[in-house]
């Protein structure tokens, strides 16, 4: 092998490079798996032994220069092009700017929002509360004791707090809130009645997942505790939201229904806005269920440090996820949450 000749044209052809790709490629003729050097290295076996020593020596002296030469060019190459940018050479600023990715709202923040305005607009106070919770305020001052059948409606997450799951005090295990009522306890507590409050936040129930059901999921919860409140002034609030969210009046009915910090207890229908015979939505029936709701029971008016002979009041729970679901004609809830940006992209 020809050292200096090989050399020197490995020189000529590095330095006729003008970009990195033509490099790449004349690094790849003299030090690829088959190049130059390779094929060197390939013949010491066939040599004589007095002449193996050379020319492996030349070979490695040859791979190091030109690796030398190849990294001295991609450097001075990277140079060029750097100050081909600053010149601003070929530089338009007349051509608009690259378009800036943004993001937008949740569905849920939006209806959030939209349902919080309503409720300000009506007098409401906006709360919120912890997520990680006392059975206290989670059952015992909602009128659900430790020993109530009530309880076996909430799957509950309870919380291991320091190691310790059990020997705790009745009322003082953590859990993950089932539902925003707890906000409406702490409320009592801290505020002088007459009042009205909206508690939105995330609750967690331990539930079989699927099209309508999640481990996750969002309510709004309201309370109105003042004198002499009726059954009347639950059903105007009740319109009210109904066309806030709709944009008109709608039918609304009440069924019996058993929640153990109301009495009485309803449900709360209105007429399907989507339809006048039935359709999907409300399966054929022409009424949505839409939110349990009632008179405050004298024991949680009596828990949050409220006198029942003096004041009353109403409750509504409604399940923001599933009004979302409504607003928008989402079919499986588990798109609120699954941070697909297909999905996300169209709000």
């Amino acid at each position: 092998m020809d050292y200096e000749a090989t050399l020197s044209e490995a020189r000529e052809k590095i330095d006729a490079c003008a970009d990195a790709t033509s490099l790449k490629d004349v690094e790849r003729h003299y030090l690829g798996r088959k190049g130059v050097v390779a094929k060197h290295l390939a013949s010491i076996g066939a040599l004589p032994p007095e002449q193996r020593k050379a020319v492996g020596q030349g070979a490695n002296r040859l791979k190091q220069a030109v690796q030398q030469l190849v990294e001295a060019r991609a450097a001075a190459l990277d140079e060029a092009s750097l100050e081909a940018e600053r010149s601003g050479e070929g530089f338009d600023p007349s051509l608009p700017a690259a378009r800036l990715e943004t993001g937008s709202l949740h569905p849920v923040t939006l209806v959030t929002r939209e349902l919080e305005d309503l409720f300000v607009s009506m007098g409401y106070t906006v709360l919120d509360g912890p997520e990680v919770e006392l059975d206290h305020y989670n059952f015992e001052a909602l009128n659900i004791p430790a020993d109530h059948p009530a309880r076996d409606m909430y799957d509950t997450f309870f919380v291991r707090a320091n190691g310790a799951a059990s020997g705790w005090a009745e009322g003082s295990r953590l859990l993950m809130r089932t539902h925003t009522s707890p906000v409406q306890v702490r409320a009592m507590e801290r505020l002088d009645p007459p009042f009205r409050v909206i508690a939105p936040g995330r609750c967690f129930r331990h539930e079989t997942t699927d099209a309508t059901h999640d481990h996750t999921f969002y309510q709004m919860e309201g309370m109105v505790v003042g004198r002499d409140i009726s059954v009347g002034h639950l059903i105007g609030a009740m319109r009210t939201l109904l066309r806030g969210i709709f944009g008109r009046d709608l039918g609304v009915r009440l069924r019996p229904g058993y929640f153990p910090f109301v009495e009485p207890g309803f449900e709360l229908d209105a007429r399907c806005p989507f339809c006048e015979d039935g359709c999907r939505v409300c399966k054929q029936s022409t009424w949505i269920e839409l939110l349990p709701c009632g008179l405050v029971h004298p024991n949680v008016l009596s828990a949050g440090g409220i006198d029942p002979e003096a004041w009353s009041g109403f409750a509504f729970g409604l399940g923001l996820s599933r009004l979302v679901m409504l607003r928008y004609g989402i079919d499986d809830v588990r798109h609120l949450f699954g941070s697909d940006l297909r999905f996300l992209e169209q709000f």
